[in-house]
Formats: C-alpha cells, structure tokens, sequence
C-alpha cells in the first residue's frame, strides 16, 4: 500500500468539475484507489474511483486528504492524483 497527503487547493473545493476529473483520472489505473479526510470525522477509506462517493464527501478548499492505492500501479496512480489535487484542477 502507498499513500500520500495533500491540501485542496481550490476555491469550491472538490465539486462537480473537479471532482469528474479526479475519477477520470482514478479510473485510468488498476490499483483499488481511496479517498479520506485525514481531520475530523472519524477516517473512513472511500473509493475514489466513484464520483457519488467523492461528492458526498463535500471536500472543502483547505482540507486535508490523504490518498491510499493498492495494486500494481499504486505509487503512480497516487502521486498522479496528488499532483492534480496539487494543480488546483487549473482553477
């Protein structure tokens, strides 16, 4: 397993755009690939290849996610994800 942190960094946080775009993005790759507040409510792992579960989540700008992958390609397919985050989705 790898994982990494991040900030959200845009403005309106993960909406609709953004949030199509990180599943895009998450489903190019074959590692089981989760998303989840690292403050707050208690952690609970949610796929990030899943667009209703990542707008459920209502990720806010500013607050902290980490990204967990698991699978033959994990390391790329989170630093990827993080990276976009890192981008702001060009926003």
């Amino acid at each position: 397993m790898y994982e990494k942190e991040t900030t959200i960094r845009n403005e309106t946080g993960l909406h609709a755009r953004p949030a199509s775009e990180f599943v895009k993005c998450a489903l190019q790759y074959a590692s089981r690939l989760t998303i989840q507040r690292t403050v707050g409510e208690p952690p609970k792992m949610n796929n990030a290849k899943s667009m209703v579960t990542l707008l459920t989540q209502g990720l806010a700008c500013g607050e902290r996610v980490q990204i967990c992958g698991d699978g033959p390609d994990e390391q790329e397919a989170v630093d990827t994800l993080v990276a976009l985050i890192d981008s702001g989705f060009g926003e």
